[in-house]
């Protein structure tokens, strides 16, 4: 492991240690503001065009998005959760703090999309375009992230990350 890693891999598992922390944690039970959280949870989402919207916290919870427009979309802290995003535009979306887990990515445009610092443990990114996008401290499987670097190239317009330095690509 080089040494220009280290701080990347103390800061990845530290955010594990937490959300593991915060997870194991008894918390009271606290109720939150629509105006704070949107849950979108239909099987069958009507509305499939949230482009340039801001989706701050919004929660998609197992739901059927397909070839949904989330492009320009201000996602930052955003939930996917079991959710179907199949051939989905994120171009340009910011997801940064987000978390995606067990979503499938197939086939989206992930192009110039900024993911920094989200989750996105169990989730099949299969032939996603990810031109530009930004990947800094998110977390993906190993093996989603290394079939990604196949394809990865460019740098991400806002933040100026180099998508294949920031999905760890050798």
């Amino acid at each position: 492991m080089r040494l220009q890693h280290l701080p990347r891999l103390v800061l990845t598992l530290l955010t594990l240690v937490a959300v593991t922390l915060v997870a194991l944690s008894p918390m009271p039970a606290l109720a939150a503001s629509s105006a704070a959280i949107r849950a979108y949870d239909d099987a069958d989402a009507t509305t499939k065009d949230y482009s340039g919207q801001s989706l701050l916290q919004a929660e998609f919870s197992n739901a059927n998005l397909k070839e949904a427009n989330f492009s320009n979309a201000d996602l930052r802290g955003a939930v996917f959760n079991g959710s179907a995003l199949n051939h989905a535009n994120f171009y340009g979306a910011n997801f940064s703090d987000g978390i995606a887990y067990i979503t499938d990515f197939a086939e989206a445009d992930l192009s110039d999309a900024i993911f920094d610092s989200a989750m996105m443990l169990k989730s099949n990114f299969r032939g996603a375009k990810v031109t530009g996008a930004d990947f800094s401290f998110a977390l993906l499987d190993r093996e989603q992230a290394m079939a990604l670097c196949e394809t990865a190239r460019g740098s991400n317009p806002v933040t100026g990350v180099d998508t294949r330095e920031s999905l760890g690509c050798r």
